[in-house]
Order: C-alpha cells, then sequence, then structure tokens
C-alpha cells in the first residue's frame, strides 16, 4: 500500500469554517489524506477562508504569498483556497495568485476530493441544489474533544447592508432533524460532551421534521437534550428578529442549554439599525433583552457592535454605549466598519478612519470593563466546569463555565470530559482561576 498524502489546513473566521474544515479533512481522509500540523510537510493544503471584514481577505493573500517558496521546492503541492473568499472572488484568486490550483466555496466543498483528483474543475463557487452534505462522509476516525461543533443551518435572508453572508453563503437553508439528530449521536458516542449548533442566523432554524412539518430551533434544542451524554447545548449566531416565544421558553425550561446567548445588536441608534437594514430597533431589542432575562435570570449575553457605520454621528455613537451600558455584557465583539464590494453600505457616506478608530476604542473600553465585571462577580461562587485539555502548567486543566469562560484548576488529566464542581478563586480579563471542591 502506498503511504497517506499529507494535508494541512488553515482556517480563519467563524466557528462554522472550523466545522466546514473538519469537514474537508474527513472528506479527503476517504482518499487517504492524512492530516498534519504544519504547511511545510503537506502535499494539499488548504486555507479555508473568511470574508467578512476587508483585513481577513487580504490575510489570505498573504498567506498565499509566504507559500511560494513551498510551492517552488514542491511543484507538486496542491494548494486550495476554500470558503467565503473563494466563492466572492471565484477566478480572481488563481489570477492574484496563478500557484493556487482549486478554488472551492463553501456550498462546494464535497466536490473537494474530486477536484483535487482532477475529476472536476479546478474552480466550483456554485450553489448546488443538492445537500452537500448527503455527499459527505462521517468523521468517525477518531475520538471527540468534550466539545464539538455542529452545523444546523447556513445561508441568511436578512441582507443586513453591511455583510456579504447572503452573497457568499446563499439563502437560509436548514439540515433535516434526523440528520441533526443522526451526527449529533455520533458525536456523543465519540466523547462530546458540549455541542454547539451552529448557523449563519441559526436561531431561524426551520428543518423538516420526521412528520413532514417544519421544526424551529427550540424544538430541536428540546429533543438534542434527550440524548443520553450529551450534557451541554450552546447555539450561535442569531438575529433578533428570530427570538420567538418557544425559544425564549426554552432557555428557561431545558437544563442542557446554557444561560450564554450570543444575539447581535450592531449599533444603539435607531437610525444607524435602520440604514443597516437590521429590521428591530434599540427598544425592541432591550425588551427582547428582558423578556430572556425573565426566562433564564442568570443568562451571560453576548453581542457584536460596528463602529463608523457610513453616515454614523458622534450622537449616533452615544446610543449604541447608552444601550451596552443598560443591556450589561459578558463578553462582546466590536469592529470598525468594513466596507465589502458589493454590499449596500460600501459606496455610502463614509465615516473618516480616525473617528472610526476612536469610537471603537472607547466602545472597547466599556465592553472590556463589564466582562471583568462579570468575572470578578464569579469569584467564591461554585461552578460546574467542564474539563476539556490541559492547560499550560504541570498538573493544570483547562474547562468551561455555563458562561463560556475559560477557567484553570489544578486537576487530573483523565478528568477530561468530566463536569466537575470549581469554586472560583480569581478572575482576570478572560478567565477564571478555580479549585475543585
Amino acid at each position: 500500500m502506498s503511504a497517506p498524502k499529507k494535508l494541512f489546513v488553515k482556517t480563519y473566521g467563524c466557528q462554522m469554517n472550523v466545522y466546514d474544515s473538519e469537514r474537508m479533512a474527513a472528506a479527503m481522509a476517504s482518499d487517504d489524506y492524512l492530516k498534519v500540523a504544519s504547511a511545510e510537510e503537506a502535499d494539499l493544503i488548504v486555507l479555508n477562508t473568511c470574508h467578512i471584514r476587508e483585513k481577513a481577505a487580504e490575510k489570505v493573500y498573504s498567506e498565499l504569498g509566504r507559500m511560494k517558496p513551498l510551492k517552488a521546492a514542491n511543484p507538486d503541492l496542491k494548494i486550495a483556497v476554500a470558503g467565503c473568499v473563494a466563492q466572492a472572488e471565484g477566478d480572481e484568486i488563481r489570477r492574484r495568485q496563478p500557484m493556487v490550483d482549486l478554488v472551492v466555496g463553501p456550498q462546494a466543498y464535497h466536490r473537494l476530493p474530486d477536484m483535487v483528483a482532477g475529476r472536476a474543475a479546478p474552480v466550483d463557487t456554485d450553489m448546488p441544489e443538492e445537500d452537500k452534505f448527503d455527499h459527505l462522509p462521517a468523521d468517525t476516525r477518531r475520538r471527540r474533544s468534550p466539545t464539538a461543533f455542529l452545523t444546523v443551518q447556513e445561508g441568511c435572508d436578512k441582507f443586513c447592508a453591511f455583510c456579504v453572508v447572503p452573497y457568499t453563503r446563499g439563502a437560509e437553508v436548514s439540515r433535516p432533524v434526523a440528520k441533526v439528530l443522526a451526527e449529533a449521536r455520533d458525536l456523543v458516542s465519540r466523547g462530546a460532551r458540549e455541542i454547539t449548533l451552529l448557523g449563519q442566523n441559526v436561531n431561524a432554524y426551520h428543518g423538516e421534521g420526521a412528520d413532514g412539518r417544519d421544526w424551529s430551533l427550540a424544538r430541536l434544542i428540546r429533543a438534542l437534550a434527550e440524548i443520553e451524554g450529551l450534557w451541554r447545548i450552546r447555539y450561535t449566531t442569531s438575529h433578533p428578529n428570530d427570538m420567538d416565544d418557544d425559544l425564549i421558553a426554552a432557555h428557561g425550561d431545558v437544563p442542557a442549554l446554557m444561560p450564554y446567548l450570543h444575539l447581535p445588536v450592531q449599533a444603539g441608534s435607531d437610525r444607524v439599525l435602520k440604514a443597516m437594514n437590521r429590521k428591530h430597533t434599540a427598544e425592541s431589542y432591550i425588551r427582547l433583552i428582558e423578556r430572556i432575562r425573565m426566562a433564564r435570570p442568570d443568562l451571560a449575553l453576548s453581542g457584536d457592535f460596528i463602529t463608523g457605520f457610513p453616515g454614523e454621528t458622534e450622537e449616533d455613537f452615544a446610543a449604541t454605549l447608552d444601550l451596552v451600558r443598560e443591556v450589561e455584557y459578558a463578553q462582546a465583539y466590536s469592529f470598525k466598519y468594513s466596507p465589502r464590494p458589493g454590499t449596500p453600505a460600501a459606496t455610502d457616506n463614509q465615516v473618516p478612519e480616525d473617528e472610526k478608530a476612536d469610537r471603537l476604542a472607547r466602545l472597547q473600553a466599556l465592553l472590556s470593563a463589564q466582562q471583568a465585571a462579570f468575572n470578578v462577580a464569579q469569584v467564591g461562587k461554585t461552578l460546574p466546569v467542564l474539563i476539556e485539555k490541559p492547560g499550560r502548567n504541570p498538573g493544570q486543566m483547562v474547562g468551561r463555565s455555563p458562561y463560556l469562560q475559560p477557567v484553570h484548576l489544578d486537576c487530573a488529566a483523565d478528568l477530561a470530559g468530566q463536569i466537575v464542581d470549581a469554586r472560583i478563586e480569581a478572575a482576570v480579563a478572560n478567565s477564571l482561576s478555580a479549585r475543585m471542591v
């Protein structure tokens, strides 16, 4: 038997790209490709890309530039660009970097083995009607870590003025319930104890059930919670307009659904929200948060924010700061507005870069203070921590609290995959220190 070829995958961007990279690796494993840890030893390099922000796309071209010596040293090396940059730019990638052999969009990566073998065209950015998941082998070769991602929904129909997702991932599509449950059971059978359900707009999930009717995300979560050995469930990313009553109720009714919710608002000014085509107001968002917290009082909230959206004034930005102060976030992501080609906001009244940066610094200072305060509030509490992996120090392990905080504590390595009670003794900006009770 010939020796297996070697595959290196580098992933950019969101958790869905992490999931997609795992599935591509599983598909290539069926063609006897073994995943390796460095590009230098690979026969096939896959860059699974993100196109949400301008810098993320340029990072891909910089990475390709750094790989030129590898291609020069090994002419048989194949380089593939996958993901959302591939979908958005297609043949342009090969024009800018002729050493790229393959370009495959996020809805076509099930065809990657045929493309590598020369049985399919080297550029594939189609959005086929067939379900790509039907054509992908299950990744059953190895034990899972205690946590796993599971894509249940892709695409978005919201068309926010700043976002490329509807153009790179397509319209909203939900996987059938039976396939989601089957994959979840397989993940649990191989050691996963926590599953994060993924989707560009995951709470718009409407997968077909066995009865032929569409299931909501809340109904899917309730079914997943019945799987023996699945202790924790999370989901991301959500849109406020799709937080229905059933999903809010599930946060209070389903113990396995963790008290952590990522619910982006993007801005606190109604004028900016309208320009963003968000279709909600600051007031409706705040009232929604109140309802969710009534269902789950210990809920930790995360969000997304954009500063310097075209036309944003200082008064608009002040409204965002007011919203953040009222809601109080345990964690959040914030960015300067980055024009994306083809989106409605890309040609509008742009805010000067120095103003964007100044507003971002002020927003991040407030968000960081709120995150630090939330972490400090855990000191003295005993929390259930799912142990995941070894820490940096001898005898140390790292796990996650119900609120997704990294927790460092000294315990035996064989406790990985178990939930232990841990008393929180100290808090820093991004993690907690604890001891086992």
